[in-house]
């Protein structure tokens, strides 16, 4: 696929999130999709067994800042000194970065109370979006992109992407399921994180390719 494919879907995906963000916060601030957000809670929460609430405080410990700030050294440190890649790696950072001010700037925006129905734990702040959606959507969509390329079997690649969906969607539904997010605020932060990332990885792809071009006309 050329680099104008790439860019043409990476304009489409970006377009979808912000308008899928647009509609979602619209229907939000005229009160529209409440039914659809305590419908899916009491079926979510409906499930609450000890065991289970276990698992959802793992996978929402996993989505934390702590953690993200932990797997982000991590990656950066694997980015650098075993790949040896200097791009990726002030992508990888602006990415993760970029999402953690952007989620605070529309929380500030919007104001949006945290769910107040049948919560497992304390949590204070804005509702909408979810930080701990756009940290998971971030990090695990963007790891998979930088690491990709690197993975030569398709089962390999399959697992990657297969191991990052589910990291994504349990701490998504973790929140839900203690009882500090709507389902609006999670879907909102994977479609503004979506847009973030389809915008860096624009970018990132648009600078890599004119800088292989300008390598070719010089040697």
């Amino acid at each position: 696929m050329n680099l104008k494919s790439h860019l043409i879907i990476g304009f489409i995906f970006s377009l979808v999130c912000v308008v899928g963000f647009c509609v979602l916060s619209l229907l939000i601030s005229d009160h529209k999709i409440i039914n659809f957000d305590s419908n899916v809670i009491a079926a979510i929460q409906g499930l609450e067994t000890p065991w289970l609430t276990k698992v959802m405080k793992f996978f929402t410990f996993v989505g934390s800042t702590p953690v993200v700030i932990i797997l982000s050294i991590l990656l950066i440190i694997f980015l650098y000194k075993v790949l040896h890649h200097r791009l990726e790696l002030i992508l990888f950072v602006s990415a993760i970065i970029g999402s953690a001010v952007i989620n605070q700037v529309l929380k500030q925006v919007f104001h949006r109370v945290r769910p107040n129905f049948h919560r497992l734990i304390d949590i204070s702040g804005f509702s909408f979006p979810s930080g701990h959606a756009m940290n998971a959507f971030t990090v695990y969509v963007i790891i998979s992109f930088l690491l990709w390329r690197h993975i030569p079997s398709k089962w390999g690649r399959g697992l990657l992407i297969c191991l990052s969906a589910v990291m994504i969607l349990a701490i998504g539904i973790s929140r839900i399921y203690l009882g500090v997010h709507y389902p609006s605020d999670i879907i909102g932060g994977y479609l503004a994180s979506g847009f973030w990332l389809a915008v860096a990885i624009w970018f990132f792809q648009y600078y890599k390719e004119k800088r292989y071009n300008k390598k070719l006309k010089r040697s």
